[in-house]
């Protein structure tokens, strides 16, 4: 499917797995993981990038050819995120960034009011802002109308892995945004990739259950195969059935 392009900003990848590069073993496993997997979309986290040649820089061990999302983990406000955007383009990450706010540090929810606030001003500053949310219609809405290139809403809590537990919210989200909607946190196997995709999403974003597996390489590979079927599912799909009814499908449940 070379034809079916996610176009975020001025990029278009062909590739739905997006990956990230925390909870490695060690960093000289994500080159090969990236490999295998085909993802050409990768987090980092300002804090891991260090140019002073103290310590290992993580952007050594990233391909040229993979776009860089610099997260903005950390910020417990929107000016913190913004100020942790405008450093990372500073030093040579590029446009993207992956907004996270969180001020709940028990459940670590993504803080909706601030995210917002984050949104609209480095939207207006020419940045690609892909915001990490709880799936909420209402405020999706809102991040569209603030220039936001994609919405991200969490299929269950960060690093829990336990998959889609948020489905119907998110599946009201696909129904509804005019943005691609990116599933983010929680995912934890190929399968549940997989629903994700059959039900409209337009990526994923995976780290733990690639970064902790025994075999990450093998595992971004399970995980790129994942996609691409969710994928052709969803194209291949029945005229007419939404992305709320593939939710709650018999399918759906069984691939969990």
């Amino acid at each position: 499917m070379t034809d079916d392009i996610l176009q975020l900003g001025p990029k278009g990848f062909t590739n739905r797995l997006f990956t990230g590069t925390g909870k490695f073993a060690a960093n000289a496993l994500i080159a090969p993981m990236l490999a295998a997997s085909g993802s050409q979309m990768i987090t980092v986290a300002l804090r891991r990038i260090d140019s002073s040649g103290r310590s290992e820089n993580i952007l050594d061990f990233i391909p040229p050819e993979v776009t860089l999302l610099p997260n903005t983990s950390g910020a417990r406000t929107a000016e913190e995120a913004v100020r942790i955007a405008r450093i990372a383009r500073t030093a040579g990450c590029g446009d993207f960034i992956k907004i996270e706010v969180i001020t709940d540090m028990k459940y670590l929810m993504p803080d909706a009011i601030e995210t917002l606030k984050a949104t609209e001003i480095l939207a207006g500053d020419g940045f690609v802002v892909l915001p990490y949310i709880l799936p909420d219609l209402t405020l999706a809405r809102r991040l569209e109308a603030a220039g936001a290139a994609a919405v991200m809403p969490l299929g269950a809590p960060i690093g829990s892995n336990l998959g889609l537990e948020t489905r119907t919210l998110i599946a009201q989200l696909i129904d509804n945004c005019r943005v691609p909607v990116i599933v983010d946190a929680g995912i934890g196997l190929p399968s549940q990739a997989a629903a994700a995709m059959e039900m409209g999403a337009a990526a994923v974003l995976v780290n733990t259950a690639i970064a902790t597996a025994a075999d990450p390489v093998a595992m971004g590979f399970a995980f790129d195969l994942a996609v691409r079927a969710g994928r052709s599912a969803w194209l291949a799909g029945p005229a007419g059935t939404s992305s709320t009814a593939r939710a709650s499908s018999p399918l759906t449940g069984f691939l969990e």
